[in-house]
């Protein structure tokens, strides 16, 4: 009897440990994953906006031309985004954008209100560190009406062009350039005009960031926003 006794208990004993583990299975936390993305208003004719993910509110104030969030956590996948005009249901944007996880990007909205071409420009950002002794920068061209432009580095005696033909909506790579205190101009592509000076940008060692051109370079009657640029730093994770 006793040796029946010990048969049936080895008999039950993986199947008591098997229903074990299945309990600690269900106990693991399911790592959420998640995209960070900050977005730009760079629209020189629209109104504050809101911003909507899978239409949930995220920002608390409008954003403003041409202001940019922080970097905001999102659920990585397909998500709906839209850009609504601040307190209304009317969207300039409306699309869906997929994010993959660990990953971080730049929404530009970009565009003229009043041409009704306003469309998001989706940056996937490279936040890895630049070496020693150096920042990473790159250049985003957004100004509706400007033709193609290079920025060139007028520091030193010999100009250096550090992008060059960008037109509206492109987008260089990110660079890495020594730190330290530039002197930039705008230059049409076409003739090497200057059409805009940036003195004094200040690239910090081990810091990244993004330049672009923003605003008109004939504004609408009553608009204000003429040919300008906007430097935005980027936090690492």
């Amino acid at each position: 009897m006793r040796k029946w006794m010990k048969l049936i208990v080895l008999a039950v004993l993986p199947a008591a440990m098997l229903a074990s583990c299945d309990d600690d299975d269900d106990d693991v936390p399911v790592i959420e994953q998640k995209a960070r993305v900050m977005v730009v208003h760079a629209s020189p004719d629209a109104p504050g906006v809101d911003l909507f993910v899978d239409n949930a509110k995220v920002n608390a104030t409008a954003l403003t031309f041409p202001n940019n969030t922080v970097y905001l956590d999102v659920p990585a996948g397909s998500r709906n985004i839209k850009v609504n005009a601040t307190g209304t249901t009317t969207s300039v944007i409306d699309g869906n954008i997929t994010f993959q996880n660990n990953r971080n990007y730049t929404i530009f909205a970009a565009g003229s209100l009043g041409s009704n071409n306003i469309e998001p420009l989706v940056l996937e950002d490279d936040l890895t560190a630049p070496t020693a002794g150096n920042a990473k920068v790159r250049f985003v061209h957004l100004s509706p009406d400007a033709p193609a432009v290079d920025i060139v580095n007028v520091t030193t005696p010999n100009e250096a062009v550090l992008f060059n033909a960008q037109s509206f909506r492109q987008a260089s790579g990110f660079v890495s350039v020594p730190a330290g205190s530039y002197d930039l101009e705008v230059r049409l592509d076409a003739d090497n005009t200057a059409v805009l000076s940036l003195n004094d940008i200040n690239l910090q060692d081990g810091k990244i960031y993004t330049i672009f051109a923003r605003g008109f370079v004939q504004p609408p009657s009553g608009n204000t926003n003429t040919l300008g640029a906007q430097i935005i730093e980027h936090v690492r994770p």
